[in-house]
Order: structure tokens, then sequence, then C-alpha cells
């Protein structure tokens, strides 16, 4: 297990600029199985959960070239599909969040797919209903294999569209459904779709590869299928949730930074909810600018009660932002409800914020209040274990604040979903070591 070390108490200054959206790369990867063509992705964010794909897609016999940093090329005229039907296929795809992915273009192309329960970061429960019902809906049919814990879908011939409303607008749900549908015969509606930025990305590749695809970027999709695809290139978009964690490192530690090529129009409610907790951002072409703040007053509402952050599905805010929204509250003037809607369990890491001396209240698995220390008392270094992704890099940014020297183990979490992250801080002027 490794571990951060981090002297806090130093501002930060220079520019940075995010890295490929690890959501997306997750999902242009996998679709890169519906065609025996070549298919060309560029700005794929090289961090561990992309890097574990990669490897699953080679382990089945996809032909992958790293072409120069983060441009790849994917060729998938050779599936092995025995091994694609292995217990040692489905305990890989197991360990790995997004192999979620590879369902509907399998199970679009071959006619079989194995469905393991994903593993992925310990934020609670994670429903694969969705995911399932959808392919149910084209027409597979499930069945549960006890030896190997997975279920397993298949048809005969190819899958037949329909019109199908989802129970809820998951994104990888979304794509998942989408992929298949762009391969199954006839027409498919998908509504209450997901309409995230990675969605319309994962469209705009699909299209190029020769699907029929209406009502991109809506929460109703009309796919018309195709009997086959063929290669594409495609360049993925930065990812929101690097931008809003190096606005949040600017906030919490009163610096001046500016986040180069940002892809603006793409970051939706991002901004304006930082701008709820008194950052003064400044748009500058594609880049965000972040002057250096003595204090940052949180908004009420116009009735005058606290102001609460929630997360919800697109064009709300993302939920893998309240992390890191919460810690910069804890050094903000004034109070704010976090409420995290969408997973039960990732509200539980403001015990080690307390611990450091953060105000919070944490009222149950899903809410915490938070009361700003604007400045007065800084928070204290600690000793801290990342139970998650983005819980990772909220812990990063609280000791990046602190007085005095941090350690945070278990950053594996964190080199999931942050690419070199300790070494891009650093040239902003942070103070991170990493130590085997």
């Amino acid at each position: 297990m490794s571990s951060f070390i981090i002297e806090g108490g130093h501002r930060l200054s220079g520019e940075i600029t995010p890295q490929g959206a690890k959501n997306e790369a997750l999902e242009v990867i996998s679709a890169v199985l519906l065609t025996d063509e070549e298919v060309v992705i560029s700005n794929i964010p090289e961090i561990l959960d992309v890097k574990n794909l990669i490897l699953v897609l080679e382990d089945m016999g996809v032909k992958v070239c790293r072409l120069a940093k983060g441009r790849y090329s994917f060729r998938a005229d050779s599936i092995d599909r025995d091994y694609i039907l292995s217990e040692e296929f489905v305990r890989k795809c197991s360990l790995l969040r997004g192999s979620v992915m590879v369902v509907g273009p399998l199970l679009a192309r071959f006619g079989k797919a194995y469905f393991p329960k994903p593993g992925g970061d310990k934020i609670g429960r994670r429903r694969v209903d969705t995911h399932i019902q959808g392919m149910m809906n084209l027409g597979a049919s499930l069945d549960y294999d006890a030896q190997l814990r997975a279920f397993r879908l298949s048809t005969e011939g190819r899958l037949r569209g329909r019109y199908m409303l989802l129970d809820e607008a998951s994104v990888t749900g979304t794509a998942n459904i989408l992929m298949a549908a762009s391969l199954a015969e006839g027409e498919t509606t998908i509504y209450n779709a997901a309409c995230e930025p990675y969605v319309q990305q994962l469209s705009k590749l699909l299209v190029a590869m020769g699907a029929q695809i209406d009502g991109i970027g809506s929460n109703m999709l009309r796919i018309k299928g195709v009997e086959r695809l063929h290669g594409a290139v495609h360049t993925i978009l930065p990812d929101m949730i690097e931008v809003g964690s190096f606005i949040g490192m600017a906030a919490l530690t009163q610096s001046s930074i500016t986040i180069k090529d940002v892809s603006y129009e793409n970051l939706g409610i991002i901004p304006d909810c930082f701008r709820r907790l008194g950052v003064n951002l400044e748009q500058r072409g594609d880049d965000i600018f972040v002057p250096a703040q003595e204090h940052y007053q949180i908004e009420s509402f116009l009735d005058g009660s606290i102001m609460t952050l929630a997360d919800a599905p697109w064009p709300g805010l993302t939920p893998d932002l309240l992390s890191v929204m919460l810690v910069v509250a804890t050094q903000c003037k004034g109070s704010v409800l976090i409420h995290q809607k969408m997973f039960e369990s990732r509200l539980f890491f403001t015990d080690r914020l307390i611990d450091m001396g953060a105000q919070i209240i944490l009222c149950d698995p899903h809410r915490a209040v938070v009361i700003g220390h604007d400045h007065n008392f800084q928070l204290r270094a600690g000793k801290m274990l990342s139970p998650d992704i983005r819980a990772g890099i909220a812990l990063l940014i609280a000791a990046m604040s602190a007085k005095g020297t941090s350690t945070i183990s278990n950053i594996e979490q964190i080199d999931r979903g942050y690419e070199d992250i300790d070494l891009r801080l650093n040239a902003l002027g942070a103070r991170i070591s990493r130590e085997e």
C-alpha cells in the first residue's frame, strides 16, 4: 500500500491542464469492441482504472497500440470468444468497475456476455439493474451462473430495438444500452436517458462509426440499428472532475492558479456551485482563472435560509465533486448543507476532516452540515486512509492546507482517477512525496 506525505500550508501558483475524462474514456474504449476496424482515441488519461480496462481488452484479443502519450489505436478483429466466457475473464471484470461497459458491445456483436458484480469504490450500493433490464428489453435472455457468480446474457441472432423507459438516468446504464442498440435490429428509444457530456461524446463516436442516433444531449435517444460499424477517430474531453478538484485546491490553499483548456461549455453548473461557496473564478477564453482570496463567503438562499449543495443527474451537479466542495466549505465563511443523494456511504470520510479540526455535523449517510472556519483556524495534519477516489482527493486537498505534515495511505484509490497528481501539483508549489 502506497502513501502520500504532504507538507501542508504552501500556496500554489502557475498553470495546470486537466487530464482526459476518466468516465468518458471507460465508455469510448469499450465501444471499440463494436467493430473489427481500427478506432483511434486521443487524450486518454493514463490512470489505473483506464490502464486496467485496456489490459482486459488486450486479454480479449484486442490489438492495442500506444501511438503517443494519451493516444491509442484499438482493433478488435480477433476477439477470443472462448476467453470472454471464461472464469478468468469474469474474475478480472469483477475487480474493475469500468468493465461493465464491455457487456453491451459483446452482447450486440457476439450474442453472449457475462455480467459479474462490478468492483470499484466502497461508496455504497451501486445497482446494475438498469444495465441488465436494458439488455433484456432488447431481447436478451438472462440466467445466473452460480459457479462464476455472474449473470449470463445471451441472444439468438441480433438484438431487437424497442421503446424503453429507464428506471433511473444511469450514465453507465445509458451508455451500455446505447452501444448495444447501435447494432440491434430496428429502432430503439431510450427515455429518461442520461445526457451527461460523456454520453454525448460516446454518441458522437458511435455516429462517426456509422451509428444513427437522434436526440444527442437530451434525455430521449432514438437509435436506428445498423448491421455493422466501422472505424473512427475520437478525442476525449477534459475531465470536469479534475477541473473542479483544481478549483477546490486553489480555494482551500488561498492560491491563484490558471486551469487551461477546460472545455468550459461542458462544465455545466460546476463553476456556479463554486461561486456559491464564494470562489470568484473567472472564465478566460477556454481557461479558468482562480484568483487568491483572503475570504470565501458562502451564499444564502434569497429567503436567508442555509445554502444547500446537492447532486443530481445532468445538468445538475455531479456527485463526484461534492466531496471536494465539502472540504472547501470547511474554510469558507458561513454554513452549507451538503446533500449526497446518490450514494449512501460517500460522506463517511468526514470523520477524518473532523479529526483535523473541521466543524462538520454528519446528519445521516446522505447529509452533512459544514460550518466554515473562514481561515481563522487552520486544519491540523493527520494520518488518513483514502476510502475511494473522490474522498481521497478531498483528503489530499485538506492535507495541502493543513498545518504540519500529513500522511494519506491507500493512495492507489487516488491513482485510479488522477494521473501523476503528486508531480503535477508539486509543479504548482505543493509539497507531496510518494512513499511506496
